[in-house]
């Protein structure tokens, strides 16, 4: 009987070592993933032209996952060497707190969570197992401890001080990257407009309404009933003006996006995705949407994943820009990769130099190009997340 018990207890630790040592970084390695696309062949003009960008992304996922910021990995699109590598100046890292079961563009509901047992498994604080807002607050805490350990190679960003500072040192020889918190969907205010200022205290700055289900603020482009803002979404976008927290309308329903657009005061962004006029997928942005984002003074970011942009190649990246840049001008659009956002991309955060090219090779002019791989960005969030 006794070998027996140690025999099971055996089985047990070898399980439990699986799930809570091996589990979350296979998962990881089978959402996150780089399959080389074609990338443009990178001329010496355009290397040193990227050199001296200020390159900044509106989205990237990787606070969802157990690993360190600041060590290069084998796995996934970002950390800080990487993105040292690619010179990224300011990287906004979003809160990913639930994503249904069987998640789909099409219609998902809201009752079901796949992300709790990787939350488990990644042995994240009890508090975050049952807590959207506790997720979101961890995400902020390992955003900060990274900054902490980073010997001044990441700083977080929540005021347009910090910003012009980052960019002053940048521009002055400094290897740093700049860090934001931004929201994947505000399911995690748990139906409380005051826990928005709860986030916002721990240095989000920017959200977006809704992720891949339809919440208690607003319609999904992917939920059931795909319906506009709530009474609460309409508080919380108010809320979110005047604390100087940038709204997205990433996921969105279309619903959702015109009622946004009617309202907003300040400019809004949609982070990450595509336009309609050259990848036909649900989620991306049609042409009024587009325009109506540019006459807020907001920007639009361009993914790089297969339901983005029909592709994984720069080239295609570099159309869809083209496309926004055409029809409402230049200074609206800029990059939202969705890094480490379970896409498979053709090229990890140290290779944006493609990117460039692809520009290059589109035609676009020096001062474009600037624009686009950053500045667009940097200006709105200079803007955007001042005080009201």
């Amino acid at each position: 009987m006794k070998k027996i018990l140690w025999g099971l207890a055996a089985l047990l630790l070898l399980a439990a070592i699986g799930f809570f040592a091996i589990l979350p970084a296979i998962v990881e390695s089978g959402m996150n993933k780089v399959v080389p696309a074609a990338l443009p062949r990178v001329t010496a003009q355009t290397r040193q032209l990227h050199a001296s960008l200020q390159i900044a992304d509106m989205h990237g996922d990787t606070l969802l996952w157990r690993r360190s910021l600041l060590d290069r990995a084998s796995r996934g699109q970002i950390d800080v060497p990487r993105l040292s590598e690619g010179n990224v100046a300011l990287q906004i890292f979003s809160s990913v707190t639930k994503t249904p079961k069987g998640q789909n563009y099409d219609s998902n509901g809201a009752d079901t969570d796949a992300l709790t047992p990787l939350t488990v498994a990644q042995l994240q604080p009890p508090r975050t197992w049952s807590s959207l807002l506790q997720r979101s607050l961890w995400h902020a805490e390992k955003l900060a401890r990274a900054a902490d350990g980073s010997e001044g190679g990441l700083r977080v960003i929540r005021t347009p001080a910090e910003l012009d500072r980052l960019l002053a040192d940048r521009a002055a020889g400094t290897r740093v990257v700049g860090g934001m918190l931004s929201i994947e969907g505000l399911q995690d205010l748990e139906g409380r407009l005051g826990n928005l200022d709860r986030l916002y205290a721990a240095g989000f700055r920017m959200a977006g309404l809704a992720h891949f289900f339809d919440n208690d603020v607003a319609g999904s482009m992917h939920g059931v009933r795909k319906g506009g803002l709530t009474p609460l979404g309409v508080q919380v976008v108010r809320r979110m003006e005047t604390l100087g927290m940038i709204v997205d309308v990433a996921h969105s329903s279309h619903q959702a996006v015109a009622e946004v657009l009617r309202m907003a005061r300040r400019p809004v962004v949609s982070s990450h995705g595509g336009v309609q006029a050259t990848c036909k997928v649900n989620r991306n942005l049609t042409d009024a949407e587009i325009r109506g984002v540019a006459k807020t003074g907001g920007v639009v970011g361009i993914g790089y994943w297969d339901a983005a942009i029909c592709s994984t190649a720069p080239a295609e990246i570099a159309r869809a820009i083209q496309h926004v840049r055409d029809l409402v001008g230049v200074d609206h659009v800029g990059l939202g990769s969705d890094f480490d956002g379970a896409v498979t991309t053709g090229f990890d955060s140290s290779q944006l130099v493609a990117v460039t090219q692809a520009l290059v090779d589109r035609g676009f002019s020096h001062d474009e190009i600037r624009k686009v791989m950053g500045g667009n960005v940097l200006r709105v969030i200079r803007a955007g997340i001042a005080a009201n």
